[in-house]
């Protein structure tokens, strides 16, 4: 009786053993979908992390180890060449220009460009029960509360817009309507006033001062600042309150996605005073350097809370790297943001829209992967359906493709083209080795300039084969009919389609004729309605 009394307590033991529930985040870890942080840099060049360009000079230890800790992606686009219109692609899923911007970008007062009733990233993770937090640069307009009438969110740098806007009111249309259950950040970008942070909704101070700076590296537009905006700190600022954010939600069960978009490099280019020379370039370094330390302390922040395992962690940028930069000092010592690719932020060669895009997620990524695939940032819409088995409506995500396939090694990754765009409007689509340019030159911001007298000199458009040219040196569409033919009537139906993924076609956000939506005008082949 001893002997079976022993056995059965033994057995108890084990029981509860075994039913011991274990730590809350290691269950989330085990069973549960995956966190989500998205990192969103501002004019970094695909040449400025060290994992991208072997010959750089800029040092990137933090960037490294994620890129060695996942995947990197060495043939990534944002689907625009600025700011603005890549945002709203990595959001939506869609061509920023379907959207009513069909060129540069939205000011710091400008209206809310995305409806309500679009589906977002947030939106949609929001629904499968996800957490959603937004913190950094929306630059996608929201619209603020006005002392008198409607006279904000036009061509903006009005002081007159400024003194209409009421900062003790809560704005309307911002990342809580698109699916953000938190929110703090500011309005455009960091040179673009009024210099005010909004948490969910409400600005945190009513603005008290005027600044400006016209320093070389440190330039901002003057406007309206508040007491508890100081340019310096809003980078540090943001990664602190990202790191108190994925304390919090790794407390609890419920998975998170958070969209951290920085306002950094991009001018004003202000490392603080810890990080001021320690490149040995200039300031734009400098500040590259800061940004991969605040990268790293990220990294550790999800390690020490326990989640690491089952957190997808997202590093990219919105386009290329700003002339602001300094590329003729950065050359001077060895480094070239763009790498070995052509032009710059705003242009339509590679260098305004190839990025870096690293993925990293224990879970499921191998480490020291590569993928030579060419994806786009539109395609984190579609991604995160797959992940959460959503199937994506007609109207939703129209230019996104799931990457899951890429992440998992199991499945076809679908994207078979992709369309490029430049800051003036400029459409290029690519297609395997196939890259055809619909404008003479850059489009943007290096030469050849739109309207400049060489253009006039130059073949109507641009056929590049970025297998043999990745730097576009050698034009080849005066000897590519064929080819040329092709890859015109494609863009031309993804246009007409509302679309470049499987559905019922869609309409474009304004009508489709030359009149309104000049830039369809270089089109050798008529745009029909």
């Amino acid at each position: 009786m001893k002997i079976i009394f022993n056995y059965f307590f033994t057995f108890l033991v084990l029981l509860v053993i075994g039913c011991n529930p274990k730590e809350k985040n290691q269950v989330v870890e085990e069973n549960n979908l995956p966190n989500i942080i998205y990192v969103l840099a501002d004019d970094l060049g695909y040449g400025d992390i060290g994992a991208f360009n072997p010959d750089g000079k800029i040092k990137t230890p933090s960037l490294d180890q994620l890129a060695n800790d996942g995947i990197k992606f060495t043939d990534a686009h944002t689907s625009s060449a600025v700011c603005t219109p890549t945002r709203y692609g990595i959001l939506t899923g869609r061509y920023n220009w379907r959207s009513p911007i069909k060129n540069g970008v939205l000011t710091g007062v400008s209206k809310a460009l995305i409806p309500n009733d679009r589906t977002t990233v947030a939106s949609l993770l929001q629904k499968e029960g996800y957490e959603t937090g937004f913190i950094g640069k929306w630059h996608l307009g929201w619209d603020w509360a006005l002392k008198r009438g409607d006279s904000v969110g036009g061509t903006g740098w009005n002081a007159n817009d400024y003194d209409n806007i009421d900062f003790s009111k809560p704005i309307k249309n911002g990342p809580a309507a698109l699916g953000f259950t938190n929110s703090y950040g500011h309005s455009g970008s960091l040179d673009m006033a009024p210099y005010v942070y909004v948490e969910n909704g409400m600005p945190t101070a009513i603005p008290d001062t005027v600044t400006v700076d016209k320093g070389k590296y440190t330039w901002w537009r003057e406007g309206p600042t508040a007491s508890d905006f100081i340019h310096v700190d809003v980078t540090p600022n943001f990664f602190r309150k990202s790191f108190s954010y994925i304390k919090n939600r790794a407390k609890e069960e419920k998975p998170f996605f958070l969209y951290l978009a920085l306002p950094s490099p991009h001018t004003p280019i202000l490392p603080t005073e810890k990080w001021q020379g320690k490149s040995g370039l200039n300031p734009y370094a400098d500040f590259m350097m800061e940004i991969d330390d605040y990268m790293g302390q990220l990294q550790k922040v999800v390690e020490k809370a326990g989640i690491s395992e089952n957190t997808i962690i997202i590093f990219t940028s919105d386009n290329g790297c700003s002339p602001q930069a300094d590329f003729k000092i950065l050359e001077e010592k060895g480094h070239n943001p763009s790498y070995i690719y052509r032009g710059h932020k705003a242009d339509i060669y590679e260098g305004g829209h190839r990025v870096p895009f690293i993925v990293k997620w224990p879970k499921k990524i191998e480490p020291n992967s590569v993928s030579n695939k060419t994806i786009c940032t539109t395609d984190l819409l579609a991604t995160v359906a797959d992940l959460t088995n959503t199937k994506l409506e007609d109207n939703e995500g129209e230019d996104s493709f799931s990457m899951l396939p890429l992440f998992t090694n199991n499945g076809d990754y679908l994207r078979e083209s992709t369309v490029h765009h430049s800051i003036n409007g400029s459409f290029a689509i690519r297609k395997g080795k196939w890259k055809m340019i619909f404008c003479s030159g850059s489009g943007g911001w290096s030469d050849p300039k739109p309207n400049s007298d060489i253009i006039k000199t130059l073949p109507k458009y641009q056929l590049y084969d970025l297998e043999k040219d990745p730097s576009e040196q050698q034009n080849l569409y005066e000897n590519n009919d064929e080819i040329a033919l092709e890859l015109e009537k494609l863009i031309i139906d993804i246009i007409k389609n509302g679309r470049s993924t499987v559905g019922k076609n869609q309409l474009n956000d304004v009508p489709m004729n030359e009149k309104e939506w000049k830039q369809i005008k270089r089109f050798s082949i008529p745009m029909q309605n």
